[in-house]
């Protein structure tokens, strides 16, 4: 069962209550087959006449179709990989960013291999970058070589430059989207010396360097850096964007050395300075096990996100952690003058570990029990069921932060439609290590501050997984997205799950009762080993498409989903929700806002009652994932809906308006939105 409902989130509207806003205009078309509607929430009267000072897009422009809810196994995906030109450019790897980098309104890529390394155009070492340009919704093209971010820099000019984590915002609100390219250097031998740097894109034709002086805290010059994953947001809501850095850590004298997360504050003009003690966002050394119980550790981050949990307009700071180090989630406190404080509610909001603290059915733990019959909690430990090894601390592994997980990525999405943004945490997971090991899961958001989550079972939430192997099982879930598949108005998930034989990527539809079911293979998308995942409706015809990497890490012939012979990108596009209607909006900040509106949230009502939120990210997951920032909403049967927007500024500026299906609009803050016509095509219709 999920959560019970939290308090709707006040949210303010110029001319009518929030009860208002929970009904519009009943069209035609909006009761039809199949329209959206919470069975364990109450219904709204439909004849509850809409405002009518809001603007709008007028009747004449909706463009409306008949709802065809999925049936289960109607393909909902096709690899179209061969027509916008893939295996021809031969674009491999496990990391995707969606970025427009030339400012048409087409969803374009950066994707990488993963590991940082110096790049190569020349074909004499591996090539491990590609940027593809979006050629009006049909192909990509190859236009790596031209944008800049291989460039020769510093510090030998005869190397190029490595490109690792990336996360996109615009940066110095210019109206171009810039980009952070994190590496790790730990070992300068992979990056040739380089280190972390933001660069401008100059008007859409490529990337330039910031002018970064060394002492620039964002380089780490002469220090380590080792970023696992970032996220752009504007922490103080002063309309320059700020960038939070998880760090993975490193290796160091044969061990390894943990770090903290850093926060860096941005002045809007490619230079940023370090806040992350002045805002409270301190941690220690692996020194106490006590303190690592409590998070008050580093983490050991495999991904970054930011996102307003407790609905206040401020937004959380969370770094996902490997290797069993627990999950961190910051609580934004705001003080005077605009300036904010973090406290650490890891652990008391219930996302740093489950509470699932088995140790008894480790298989380890029953191997060290055998031998110590007389070791504390042994007695009634069953035998095990593998050849023993040494592989159990008695007194370390029963610890809570050894009976996590190792955390993937973790994603921000309001799943139950009800205003407050749940999280899903992606993880590694073996059979053998019992149910005390953290299961990828949905925490929901109950509704109160500090946040605070609740974790149904994958019964309850029906995020069942299939372990097709024998003997035993691995669980290699690190990325994930969620998505509006069939345009119903309730997000699905995509789990992608890698690196251990019989994993494939898991695609969930949600139901109406609010729980998930696994889509077949045949409905697609059907994918072996999927690592990395970015989200776009890349030809812009109203249904959301997945581009998908591939990791060959641990490959194992003749076992079940076993590696394609390369690594490479396949582009799943969506054939079924064009059966829905739908609407997307691109926001655009005015003065004040950061102008490509990071961390704005966007409510839609249908006419039915259902509210969708949506919150416009700026990087999240596993080593720098981004979706398009286009947000998109399924709308069902529905023909039109009212949009609330939130703008992420220090007066929390709003603004409402209802919309007609069928469009791409742009929202400048405080304008009425105007459909977009992209170059090449006429209609946004599908």
């Amino acid at each position: 069962m999920r959560p019970a409902r939290p308090p709707s989130p006040s949210l303010p509207l110029p001319t009518r209550s929030l009860a208002l806003l929970l009904a519009v205009l009943t069209l035609g078309c909006s009761g039809g087959e199949g329209a959206a509607q919470r069975p364990d929430e109450d219904s709204t009267p439909a004849d509850v006449p809409p405002d009518e000072d809001l603007p709008w897009r007028p009747p004449e422009a909706t463009h409306c179709v008949a709802f065809t809810p999925w049936d289960g196994q109607q393909p909902l995906f096709r690899d179209a990989s061969e027509d916008w030109g893939l295996p021809a450019i031969g674009a491999e790897g496990v990391r995707a960013t969606v970025i427009d980098i030339d400012g048409d309104g087409w969803p374009d890529l950066i994707l990488r291999r993963g590991g940082t390394r110096v790049q190569a155009l020349d074909g004499q070492e591996p090539r491990s970058l590609w940027v593809l340009r979006n050629e009006g919704g049909e192909r990509f093209t190859d236009i790596t070589a031209s944008v800049g971010l291989t460039d020769f820099r510093w510090p030998d000019p005869s190397q190029g430059h490595p490109v690792d984590v990336v996360a996109v915002a615009d940066i110095d609100n210019d109206g171009w989207l810039d980009l952070y390219n994190g590496l790790q250097t730990a070992d300068s031998a992979l990056t040739g010396g380089a280190t972390s740097e933001v660069l401008r894109n100059q008007e859409g034709t490529g990337f330039a360097f910031f002018p970064n002086t060394a002492a620039d805290p964002l380089r780490a010059l002469g220090g380590v850096d080792s970023p696992a994953g970032a996220s752009f947001v504007d922490v103080n809501l002063d309309g320059n964007i700020d960038l939070w850095i998880a760090q993975h850590g490193y290796s160091a004298g044969g061990g390894f050395r943990f770090q903290g997360d850093v926060l860096l504050l941005g002045a809007g003009d490619g230079t940023f300075r370090d806040l992350s003690a002045d805002a409270g966002l301190t941690t220690l050394d692996w020194v106490d096990a006590d303190d690592v119980d409590a998070a008050r550790g580093h983490s050991r981050a495999w991904s970054s996100l930011a996102c307003d949990l407790d609905n206040d307009g401020w937004p959380e700071l969370l770094a996902a952690s490997y290797g069993r180090a627990p999950n961190h989630l910051w609580h934004a406190r705001p003080e005077d003058e605009g300036e904010v404080r973090y406290v650490n509610v890891s652990v008391q909001s219930g996302y740093a570990y489950d509470d699932n603290q088995t140790w008894q059915d480790n298989q380890f733990a029953r191997c060290h029990c055998q031998a110590n019959r007389n070791a504390e909690g042994c007695e009634g430990v069953p035998a095990p069921s593998i050849q023993c090894q040494a592989n159990w601390n008695h007194n370390l592994d029963r610890r809570p932060f050894r009976l996590g997980g190792n955390s993937g990525t973790t994603l921000c999405a309001d799943l139950n439609n009800n205003g407050w943004m749940d999280l899903v945490t992606t993880e590694i997971r073996h059979w053998w290590a019992g149910e005390g090991s953290d299961a990828s899961a949905i925490l929901y958001n109950t509704g109160e501050s500090p946040p605070r989550f609740e974790r149904p079972s994958r019964a309850e939430t029906g995020l069942e997984v299939p372990h097709v192997t024998q003997g035993g099982w691995d669980e290699g879930h690190i990325t994930a997205a969620a998505l509006d598949v069939d345009n119903d108005g309730r997000l699905d998930l995509y789990i992608g799950a890698t690196d251990y034989p019989g994993n494939r990527g898991l695609l969930y539809i949600q139901g109406e009762d609010g729980t998930f079911r696994l889509a077949p293979a045949s409905a697609g998308p059907d994918h072996n080993r999927s690592h990395g995942v970015a989200v776009a409706d890349f030809n812009r015809d109203g249904a959301l498409d997945l581009l998908v990497g591939h990791s060959r890490a641990r490959c194992s012939a003749g076992a079940p989903n076993d590696c394609y012979a390369t690594p490479a990108f396949r582009l799943f596009q969506n054939v079924h929700g064009q059966r829905a209607n739908w609407v997307q909006l691109r926001l655009e900040g005015a003065p004040g806002t950061n102008r490509a509106a990071i961390g704005a949230r966007v409510t839609l009502t249908t006419p039915d009652g259902m509210i969708q939120s949506r919150e416009v990210g700026g990087g999240h997951g596993h080593y720098g994932m981004q979706d398009d920032l286009v947000l998109h909403f399924g709308l069902g049967g529905h023909c039109e809906a009212e949009i609330h927007i939130r703008w992420p500024n220090r007066a929390h500026g709003t603004q409402s308006f209802r919309v007609t299906s069928g469009h791409l609009f742009h929202v400048r803050e405080g304008d009425n939105p105007e459909p977009v016509v992209l170059p090449g095509r006429t209609s946004r219709t599908p």
